[in-house]
Formats: C-alpha cells, structure tokens, sequence
C-alpha cells in the first residue's frame, strides 16, 4: 500500500489518492460512501472516525493517520463540499457516491500505472494484507477482529487462514 501512495503521489490523481487511504481493513465496503462530516470537525481532519458497515449495520472506528489526514485536507480543499457531501462523488453524478466498482477500476488504474500486476492489487487484498500485518505484528486476534468488524472470531481466524503452525509460533515467542 505505500508503494501505491509513494508512486500514484498528486501526479494529477487528485480523486483517488485520498481513497487509499489505510482503514482499509475496517471500512473497504463503506469507503466510497464516507461523507466529508464522517472525516472533519470544526475544519479539521479527524484522527479518528466510525462508519456504518453496509454489511453488517454495525459501527466501526477507523483511524486516519497524519499522512492520511494531510491528503484529504488537500483532496477536500480541492473538492469543496458541505459536511453532508460524499467525500468522494461518482464522476458522473456529483450527488451520489463513488461506486465501488469505480474505486476497484481507479485502483487498477493506479496498479499498472506504476508497473505493478493487477491481479495481486485489488481494493479486498489491501483490506487483507494490512489485517494480516497487524496480526502477525501482534498476534491479536481479537483486535484484528474489532478491526475488520467481523463479529465472530472464527470468521477473521478463516479470514486470515490462521492456523495451527500460526498457534505454535505464538506460544514459542510467549515465556512464563
């Protein structure tokens, strides 16, 4: 992911680099469908935001760091917009949101502009490779669960391919 930020950069993309930004993990369903009010307050950039997950209808938090925060001040001053606008506007029309099928082209787009295959880059592998990161980082399962929204923990045990090798490395590194 940040081989695609550091590449794609504000070379004339100004729609799409704030779309990658790193909440990937929690709200990739949900991303094209943030309002500008979801990311400010009293004209700033949140640290921190919830959305609704489509899928579930639950609440998930999300952060958005400095980097994050500095290409959507950017990207917003740009778009201009009321705190109910979408972030991100369908290019077609400006009153409804970016589909997701048109954040799967931009990032596409974006993959083999920099010479990267498409295939290993989509918008649900990111979502994967960070949950995967923090986990192997970790080994919290339970906060890589709050993360992704799912709300059993066999779904993000499935979701990661944990296994039981997983498990015994876990226990190694851990002394009593």
């Amino acid at each position: 992911m940040d081989i695609l930020r550091g590449q794609v950069g504000w070379s004339g993309v100004w729609r799409l680099s704030p779309l990658l930004f790193p909440c990937s993990e929690a709200v990739s369903g949900v991303r094209s469908r943030i309002r500008i009010g979801d990311l400010v307050a009293s004209q700033e950039i949140r640290s921190r935001s919830t959305v609704i997950q489509q899928k579930t209808g639950r609440p998930v938090q999300f952060e958005l760091t400095g980097d994050v925060r500095a290409s959507l001040l950017a990207w917003l001053e740009r778009r201009g917009g009321s705190t109910e606008d979408y972030a991100f506007p369908s290019r077609i029309d400006r009153t409804k949101h970016l589909s997701t099928r048109q954040y799967a082209r931009l990032v596409d787009e974006w993959v083999t502009a920099i010479g990267l295959r498409r295939e290993e880059y989509g918008t649900h592998s990111m979502r994967r490779t960070k949950a995967s990161m923090i986990y192997k980082a970790t080994g919290n399962l339970r906060a890589v669960q709050i993360l992704l929204g799912h709300s059993k923990i066999e779904n993000t045990v499935r979701y990661l391919g944990v296994d039981i090798e997983d498990a015994l490395l876990l226990a190694e590194r851990t002394e009593i």
